[in-house]
């Protein structure tokens, strides 16, 4: 048996560094254009030009939602902002759905892994179901109504970073810190079906439309990141499924998952929660077709749609090592954390423990909402502990309460 055994652990190891070399480029150069967009895209830019439910709100948070690297956790807190900051729900679905099929990140691996095509479709799909999602809640979804004092909120006035330092430790800390555990576990699934299930076993249950409808049950409900779900669909294109049916994972499962949709439930409501599933499912399943429609075209082969080997062996390798340290340095080392000192005279300071948060895009939402709270002087969140340390004067437990839930977490008591 360990005969057999190891040269299958082996040919893992050999397919899981292959994997991890060839996206490597991509992704290092997706971290580096993510940073650059960290800087000039804030998230409070994106909440001055999404107010109001008109179709050009929708459209507009489609267009600035696909390239943000946010995953499908990460940009729930992100869209209750901006919600909560006046923008409309039709706008705040659009970038909902768009948003964690993809960005700059995602576009360049699934380019360096599975060809242009598949990389042109992942933007297009994001853009077409986003604005598709808005819209419909616009037309079918709840009415609600802004909280004008939410509507020109004051921000804390803290010194900012200098541009190239923020951009440098967004693009190569914080997103490798939020994406690196689900992209590991993306590279680990591609190569154990790369070596440990046959071919066979999966290419009668991944064509057609059965195919399409089991990659949309299965990726409804899981947790992978767009980065991490490329690898995972090459594999399983590697292993007979068709390329529509993994585009479908590529476009489902990033879109969606359980926490996922329990919090839009939450927040925005029972008939937004299904309009929101219904779009994701319905673009996924029409792309899906379409491009096994044009791989047909091309008689069943790929010579013009495949990946292009973008540099030599070496510099990959050399690339792979480089991503390798960025993503140990970004999760072995927790953030640095201002030390804090004494409460001033007459400040009140509490711990609040809160349940849900997943990853830094996370923290960094808590953090804002609560220091947008008029009695509160600081806020510290500790993803880790799950924990935060708010201190000001006459702080309001309720009105902090009110303020994660909105962002779909839950305070403990």
């Amino acid at each position: 048996m360990l005969d057999n055994l190891l040269p299958k652990l082996t040919l893992f190891a050999t397919s899981l560094w292959h994997t991890l070399c060839q996206m490597s480029p991509y992704l290092l150069l997706g971290f580096l254009v993510a940073g650059i967009l960290s800087v000039l895209v804030s998230q409070r830019w994106v909440e001055r030009h999404l107010g109001g439910e008109t179709t050009w709100s929708v459209i507009k948070a489609a267009l600035l939602g696909v390239p943000l690297p946010l995953c499908s956790c990460g940009v729930i807190p992100v869209a209750a902002s901006l919600r909560a900051h006046g923008a409309g729900r039709g706008a705040t679905v659009s970038f909902l759905i768009s948003t964690p099929q993809t960005g700059v990140d995602s576009f360049f691996v699934t380019w360096g892994l599975l060809g242009p095509l598949f990389a042109i479709f992942r933007p297009l799909t994001a853009l077409v179901s986003g604005i598709l999602g808005g819209i419909l809640v616009m037309w079918l979804g709840a009415s609600g109504k802004q909280n004008p004092d939410n509507l020109a909120p004051q921000y804390p006035t803290k010194k900012q970073f200098h541009w190239l330092r923020r951009m440098l430790l967004y693009g190569f800390y914080t997103l490798p810190r939020s994406i690196g555990w689900p992209l590991i576990f993306g590279i680990l699934v591609a190569g154990g079906l790369s070596v440990f299930f046959a071919e066979q076993e999966w290419s009668g249950l991944g064509q057609g439309f059965s195919g399409m409808l089991l990659m949309l049950t299965v990726s409804i409900p899981l947790y992978v990141c767009s980065t991490g779900s490329v690898p995972i669909a090459a594999a399983l294109i590697a292993q007979g499924v068709s390329p529509g049916a993994a585009f479908v994972f590529l476009t489902a499962g990033p879109a969606t998952n359980t926490a996922t949709i329990a919090t839009v439930w939450k927040v925005l409501g029972k008939r937004v929660a299904v309009l929101y599933l219904v779009t994701i499912a319905a673009t996924a399943l029409a792309f899906g077709f379409l491009l096994d429609y044009l791989f047909a075209w091309q008689n069943k082969t790929m010579p013009s749609f495949a990946p292009v080997a973008c540099c030599p062996v070496l510099l990959e390798q050399m690339a792979g090592g480089l991503l390798l340290s960025v993503l140990a340095i970004a999760l072995c080392l927790g953030p640095r954390r201002a030390v804090l000192g004494e409460a001033d005279e007459g400040e009140d300071e509490m711990t609040l423990h809160i349940a849900g948060m997943r990853c830094d895009h996370c923290a960094q939402s808590v953090e804002r909402a609560l220091r947008e709270i008029a009695s509160v002087t600081l806020a510290q969140v500790d993803l880790p502990q799950a924990t935060a340390i708010v201190r000001g004067r006459q702080l309001d437990i309720l009105e902090m309460r009110q303020k994660i839930e909105a962002l779909g977490y839950q305070l403990i008591d």
